[in-house]
């Protein structure tokens, strides 16, 4: 491996074997599933690139000052709601989510709370202190992003052509209670729960 792209090869592979089967993704396959693809794509990438890419880039003086339980704990809780509301809620649910500016901030507000903290974010921070290479590293992970990202974004579009939209949406509301549980469980207690 050449010296000059070790910092974008290694973020890059370190990125996005974190990321298969991570909950942001499982999150981002829910979302597109009932959402607009182009809009949760967009709206995903936003919140990687804000929350890991800046994470990099400024390293990591932004974790620091943020709480990261109180952070966790708000993500988990909303998960939770917004997986009991996916229950309550009425048929005409698609609709509103193919909304493509409800669709963005959804997509963009739920990833940006689950990744605040997260074992990228992190990585992200290490990676640059380990290469002193911001750009480079910022490029191999929005790389690896874009990449998980877009799989997901597909996968979850196609779920919604084949299920019929009452066991998508008993499964999207089950996915989101159970990711904010485990999100909860990880803040409270101090523990790690694989995805």
């Amino acid at each position: 491996m050449s010296a000059d792209l070790a910092p974008l090869i290694t973020s890059f592979s370190i990125i996005f074997l974190a990321e298969l089967g991570d909950k942001t993704q499982i999150c981002t396959i829910m979302l597109s599933s009932k959402s607009s693809a182009r809009s949760v794509f967009f709206g995903a990438m936003a919140a990687f690139f804000i929350v890991d890419g800046l994470s990099a880039l400024l390293g990591g003086e932004l974790l620091y000052m943020l709480p990261r339980n109180v952070i966790g704990l708000a993500a988990g809780l909303t998960f939770i709601v917004l997986g009991i509301a996916s229950l309550i809620r009425r048929k005409d649910s698609r609709d509103a989510c193919k909304d493509v500016s409800t669709s963005f901030f959804r997509a963009f507000s739920l990833i940006a709370l689950m990744e605040l903290g997260d074992k990228t974010q992190i990585s992200s921070i290490l990676l640059t202190a380990q290469f002193g290479k911001p750009m480079l590293v910022l490029a191999g992970i929005m790389l690896a992003f874009t990449i998980i990202t877009g799989m997901s974004v597909f996968l979850g579009h196609r779920i919604l052509r084949i299920m019929p939209e009452k066991f998508l949406r008993i499964g999207a509301a089950a996915t989101f209670i159970l990711l904010g549980l485990i999100q909860t469980i990880e803040m409270l207690f101090g523990i790690n729960v694989p995805p």
